[in-house]
């Protein structure tokens, strides 16, 4: 299956970045290639121009390498996490970026090939791993994982209030043997919701596919731990522009970059700063952006989208 993947609020991601033809830009995510085609098309080689990009999907890489091919003079591609981010760049002889940017979450290429079994449309082997080096897939999540720990994962992650009936129901169904594929998984999920609950929103099983697929890929701690490292990453006036789908990243997005923005921690009686802690920058979006009317519209997987940026003033 070819590697398509809509690039979401695409215009306005790569505007808020500012491009520099002659700067250093990161898309740590970098997927189908569609927001780094349009930040190379800004950039000259000639004059020192470089685009690094991270995917822990090796069929990202692949498409990536292919649809950017006419850039080969300024782009570098790393098979990796963007957790690794400050190590690349280092062996990579890079010391500041003038822009880095994520768009967070699985792609339209990981829901759509069934064999990934991302999604609860189609019977596939419980895996969910985007990086497939990884050892833990949805598979040890789904049978390993305590009952008290599933119930935790699709409550906080899922953000479902059935939560606690769908762990246990989980744990009942696999004493008798190991749930494999992604219907068995949601035909639990389906069983553990009331039907009048079911005749509203979307698919029941959306949250607890969610909730593993976060827990299986560790999408929110490795967001969380590498934020700071990559606002320190960036030159001064450089901007980072996250576009997250999820709730959970966006409050962590959000409040990362508040903390960035005013880091004291004195009591607000204080006359005077004595903690010692100095901002790192500005947050450009007091409010997310987020996609157009029309954009949903054409790509109803834009709804839940938000861009939040932040600029780094040393």
């Amino acid at each position: 299956m070819e590697f398509s993947h809509v690039s979401v609020l695409l215009r306005e991601t790569v505007d808020s970045l500012r491009i520099k033809e002659d700067g250093t830009y990161i898309d740590c995510t970098i997927g189908g290639g569609g927001h780094s085609f349009q930040i190379a098309k800004l950039l000259r080689p000639e004059k020192g121009a470089k685009l690094i990009g991270f995917d822990q999907d090796e069929a990202a890489v692949a498409a990536a390498t292919n649809r950017l091919k006419q850039f080969s003079r300024l782009l570098t591609i790393v098979h990796s996490n963007f957790s690794e981010i400050r190590q690349v760049l280092r062996e990579l002889g890079i010391d500041k970026a003038d822009g880095i940017l994520l768009d967070l979450g699985v792609s339209s290429y990981q829901l759509d090939e069934a064999g990934r079994g991302f999604s609860y449309m189609d019977d596939a082997p419980l895996d969910m791993r985007m990086d497939r080096r990884n050892s833990v897939s949805a598979y040890d999540v789904v049978n390993g994982y305590s009952e008290e720990e599933l119930f935790r994962i699709i409550r906080d992650y899922g953000e479902d209030r059935f939560a606690r009936n769908i762990a246990r129901n989980i744990v009942r169904k696999r004493e008798n043997s190991p749930l494999r594929t992604t219907f068995e998984l949601r035909d639990i999920v389906e069983a553990s919701i009331p039907v009048r609950v079911k005749k509203n929103g979307g698919h029941p099983a959306k949250r607890t596919f969610q909730a593993i697929r976060i827990e299986v890929n560790q999408e929110l701690s490795v967001l969380e731990n590498t934020l700071d490292t990559m606002i320190g990453l960036l030159k001064d006036g450089g901007r980072i522009s996250v576009i997250t789908f999820h709730s959970l990243e966006d409050r962590i997005v959000k409040q990362t970059f508040k903390r960035n923005e005013s880091p004291c921690v004195c009591p607000p009686d204080f006359p005077v700063c004595v903690c010692g802690r100095v901002s790192k920058g500005r947050v450009i979006t007091k409010k997310p952006i987020v996609p157009t009317r029309e954009e949903t519209e054409i790509n109803p997987r834009s709804k839940s989208a938000k861009l939040r940026v932040f600029e780094r003033v040393t």
